[in-house]
């Protein structure tokens, strides 16, 4: 059983969904690199100082990615269907999307961290903390 264990294929998949990009990678077991995908996707300025992007866009580039990435692993040889254990995101962090609850849909286009409409605010903030 022990052994069946040892060569059961595992493998690991990583999002990293980032400021201009999307990228997947799947790992095997030994932490090496099988199989990975990476789009960019749309940044809009629709004012000086304002980064926005579209969530919906955002979404399908994961799609995609991982999609992709599976489809060169499975293509390789890789037993991903069985063998995929788990999923880590990592993300933008500080960009903001509201979502509506009734249609799942986002409000607005995401705010990106780099987005300065809101510095004024900071900094009152930041002076009110300081007094």
């Amino acid at each position: 059983m022990a052994e069946e264990k040892e060569n059961e294929e595992v493998y690991v998949g990583s999002i990293d969904q980032g400021t201009s990009s999307t990228r997947f990678v799947i790992y095997d077991r030994e932490a090496n690199p099988i199989a990975s995908h990476q789009v960019e996707f749309t940044q809009f300025y629709p004012e000086a100082g304002w980064v926005e992007q579209d969530p919906m866009e955002i979404l399908e580039s994961v799609k995609m990615c991982t999609a992709k990435a599976l489809d060169k692993a499975t293509a390789d040889g890789y037993n991903v269907d069985r063998g995929l254990k788990a999923i880590g995101i990592a993300n933008q962090r500080e960009t903001t999307v509201v979502w509506s609850k009734s249609s799942g849909l986002p409000l607005h286009n995401a705010i990106v961290w780099m987005d300065a409409r809101t510095s004024s605010v900071c900094r009152l903030i930041f002076w009110v903390v300081q007094l």
